[in-house]
């Protein structure tokens, strides 16, 4: 898969990320790792997770794949946390996922911004993900009046484990950090369209586009015939920068490759 060096960075990252989002969706652990491994195969060298995706199942089973593929990249995040805490029993994810549909807050995430719990939060990615640093670290959905810029710099910027940080969010709230050119924003990854070009927004404030997402919307999209040519303009539009995907099924990630390639 082509690769590209992340603008604003010296980060080398596949053209498309592979996003974990939906990896708990695969209820054995045995397939988890058979289509991580099979996305490595397929040329993603970069991957996107979070300690709150799959209640930190996401993190555990990417750290096997880091631990045999230390030329991979990674970004992990902090800001928002798994009810229940990330070191759950798949079956006490499955209840607690089965019941969230009855009762919300049971799968609501846990919003904390403080510095304290973002140190904290680092640490237990890094043993999750069998790494001693991450490439990217972001604050995820961050609101800018909540986050206490000049403490996140100064534990950031001396922080010898995050190469580079940023911020992971949607664009309803991105505004208002370009608006200040806010310090914490060196990398953005944030959600855009080829119907809403949402991430125009970064544009119009001088900046390129970076690392975006939500182009194919309904699960495991990529798998439609139809997913190519939209894959393709999603290239196009965010030309120097990397799209976050993801998928559950191991045949379509050959479409990726082939979009990447063309």
């Amino acid at each position: 898969m082509k690769q590209i060096v992340l603008p604003r960075t010296d980060l080398s990252v596949s053209r498309f990320s592979f996003g974990t989002g939906s990896l708990v969706r695969i209820l054995s652990p045995q397939d988890r790792q058979r289509m991580l491994f099979a996305a490595a195969d397929a040329g993603f060298t970069h991957f996107d997770t979070s300690p709150y995706y799959g209640f930190g199942v996401a993190e555990r089973e990417l750290g096997a794949l880091l631990a045999a593929r230390p030329e991979l990249t990674v970004a992990t995040k902090a800001g928002l946390y798994s009810p229940g805490g990330e070191n759950a029993s798949n079956a006490a994810i499955i209840l607690r996922k089965a019941a969230g549909k009855i009762f919300p807050a049971l799968t609501k995430p846990i919003v904390d911004l403080s510095v304290a719990r973002a140190r904290a939060s680092l640490d237990a990615s890094l043993k999750r993900l069998r790494r001693e640093s991450v490439d990217l670290f972001f604050l995820h959905e961050p609101e800018v009046a909540l986050v206490q810029t000049d403490e996140w710099l100064r534990w950031l910027e001396a922080e010898d484990r995050v190469r580079h940080f940023g911020i992971a969010l949607a664009t309803s709230r991105l505004k208002a950090f370009l608006e200040t050119d806010h310090p914490l924003a060196r990398v953005v990854q944030t959600q855009d369209s080829l119907e809403g070009r949402e991430a125009d927004v970064l544009a119009a404030h001088g900046r390129p586009m970076q690392l975006t997402y939500g182009y194919l919307s309904s699960r495991d999209a990529a798998g439609r015939a139809d997913a190519a040519p939209t894959l393709a303009a999603a290239l196009a539009r965010n030309a120097a920068g990397s799209i976050v995907v993801s998928t559950t099924k191991v045949p379509r990630l050959q479409q990726y490759l082939n979009v990447s390639n063309a």
